[in-house]
């Protein structure tokens, strides 16, 4: 069987574990370690868990994600009735700053602008919102505050990797202004994933280009 067919089983069989997502409406590729993902869910959040399932497969370099939510007309609402409801989920978190995350929804696709002081509480306001009834899609566009203390990023960054078991010669952090780069490579996704979050932590980051390769 060759490496690609393995691989394709492989997320199939991972689909089928994992409860949240329906695998008989999605359909699996795979060629040199990229895999595509096609056809339907029911809801965003399963569109999420999808993507995340077919990550953690070891082997796989990267996911091309093309599920379209196909929303039961139970669960259908109008676009004022998800920005209400995204509103007062917002008012109610408390890792979001009140009124700094506007809120804007066309055709079931909700869009996130505004400023906050960090990453955590960017990713905070669309985790809030995943997993209202309607909603298919989700961008966004909320940015991060500039700090003055930005020109120490990237030696902060590299003490905080590799206070974790990060090999110092294997990834790279370059910096310009508070926009981060991160080069070279690591073993697994979920490596890449945790070097990006732990680039995001540090303080005067505004953007992390994760530029690491599986290896």
């Amino acid at each position: 069987m060759s490496q690609d067919r393995q691989l394709q089983e492989a997320v199939l069989a991972e689909f089928a574990w994992e409860p949240s997502v329906t695998a008989a409406h999605i359909g699996v590729t795979a060629k040199n370690g990229i895999v595509t993902l096609t056809g339907h869910v029911e809801n965003y959040p399963e569109k999420r868990a999808a993507e995340r399932a077919a990550t953690r497969v070891k082997g796989v370099k990267a996911v091309v994600e093309e599920l379209k939510v196909q929303l039961h007309d139970s669960v259908q609402r109008s676009d004022e009735e998800i920005a209400n409801a995204a509103a007062m989920r917002l008012a109610w978190e408390v890792s979001v700053p009140r009124d700094a995350v506007k809120i804007k929804v066309e055709h079931g696709w909700v869009t996130l602008t505004g400023q906050v002081d960090w990453h955590f509480q960017k990713a905070a306001a669309e985790r809030t919102i995943r997993g209202l009834y309607g909603v298919v899609g989700i961008l966004n566009e909320t940015t991060i505050k500039a700090r003055a203390d930005a020109s120490n990023i990237s030696d902060k960054i590299d003490r905080a990797l590799h206070r974790s078991w990060f090999d110092p010669k294997k990834i790279t952090v370059t910096t310009q202004g508070g926009k981060v780069t991160l080069t070279g490579s690591v073993d697994t996704p979920g490596d890449r994933y945790i070097a990006g979050a732990t680039a995001w932590g540090a303080p005067g980051a505004t953007a992390v280009e994760n530029d690491l390769i599986i290896a």
